[in-house]
């Protein structure tokens, strides 16, 4: 069975393909590498040792995905593109509800017209709102803060509503939390433009030399250290995780929602704490306001990846960094170095 990956050459779509490339799958890689570089998937075949086919496209595409489909016998989807930054999603909201939703909605009209029904989608924790962790899935959503979590959770309502319309379809609604890392031969990570949004990434700038300082938001959470606590998932175990969410989807029928994070939250102090010790070099900081919605602590009930999937991360916050400070030191001006 061939499985279309919707935005391959992105973080978590790369470090995705390389796995199920190592696990004797058939990926196709699309992507129209708006935010990612066709190096990674290079760096992919290379430590592979296996090609695969590769499509500049965009998912508002519809000629452009319907050729892809005739192309190929694809069997499932794994649906990772789309824009993904919360502040500039703030700043221009149209376009990511064009990109986004529209362009989903055009991937899932050609999926079913080409009776392709198997189909694992990126969501993300940040549907779940102001809700206390940790996060369980049966837990009310919709109360997102951001247009970027907006557009995650009204494409799982779209997909609710595809199922119920059409039970034949089998669908996973994987709902990450916070991915950090890279793969551990530090050939491919995490290659954000212009300033970082997240907090790794920025941590690991710092540690290389590229920027002075981390800005901590928020010094006064009720946290054991005062700052903020988050999920953070390894790239390669979440990876991992739509591997056994594309073997879940071949053997059932139906839509799940699946939290993929570790269930143990992780401050900023304890980030800064494990990059200085993996890199060896002392991180500074400036402890700034919190941010207008943000919460304290963020983290996974992870149970229902166990109990469906058979799903569980094995590698904790010092291999998180260890690997990201392997990509940044190797790389550091990302796929360009």
């Amino acid at each position: 069975m061939e499985i279309l990956v919707t935005g391959a050459a992105g973080y978590i779509g790369s470090h995705t393909m390389l796995e199920l490339l190592n696990a004797g799958h058939r990926p196709i890689a699309l992507d129209n590498y708006s935010n990612s570089s066709a190096e990674s998937l290079k760096r992919v075949e290379k430590l592979t040792g296996k090609s695969f086919n590769i499509y500049e496209c965009d998912i508002l595409d519809r000629a452009g995905l319907e050729k892809i489909f005739k192309n190929h016998n694809i069997g499932a989807v794994i649906h990772f593109a789309g824009l993904k930054a919360v502040g500039e999603s703030n700043d221009i909201p149209l376009k990511y509800y064009l990109n986004n939703v529209s362009g989903s909605v055009i991937l899932f009209e050609v999926m079913q017209k080409f009776n392709c029904k198997k189909l694992v989608f990126s969501s993300s924790a940040t549907i779940y709102g102001d809700n206390a962790s940790p996060f369980v899935e049966s837990m009310p959503t919709g109360n997102v803060t951001n247009p970027y979590g907006r557009t995650k959770f009204i494409i799982e309502e779209i997909l609710f509503d595809l199922f119920k319309s059409d039970n034949s379809w089998s669908i996973a609604l994987l709902r990450y939390f916070n991915p950090i890392g890279a793969h551990e031969s530090g050939q491919i990570g995490e290659d954000p433009s212009g300033i970082p949004n997240n907090l790794m990434p920025y941590i690991s700038q710092v540690a290389v030399g590229k920027r002075e300082h981390v800005n901590v938001f928020g010094g006064d959470y009720t946290t054991h250290d005062g700052t903020g606590v988050r999920d953070y998932i390894h790239v390669t175990d979440l990876a991992l995780g739509h591997l056994s969410a594309i073997d879940f989807v071949e053997k059932n029928q139906g839509i799940e929602a699946i939290n993929l994070g570790t269930g143990n939250g992780y401050s900023v102090f304890d980030a800064i704490k494990a990059m200085e010790k993996a890199s060896g070099k002392k991180i500074a900081y400036k402890v700034a306001p919190r941010r207008e919605g943000d919460l304290g602590e963020v983290y996974a009930n992870p149970a229902k990846a166990l109990n469906l999937l058979k799903f569980k991360t094995s590698r904790g916050i010092e291999k998180m960094c260890e690997d990201a400070w392997a990509w940044q030191s190797q790389n550091p001006d990302g796929y360009k170095s």
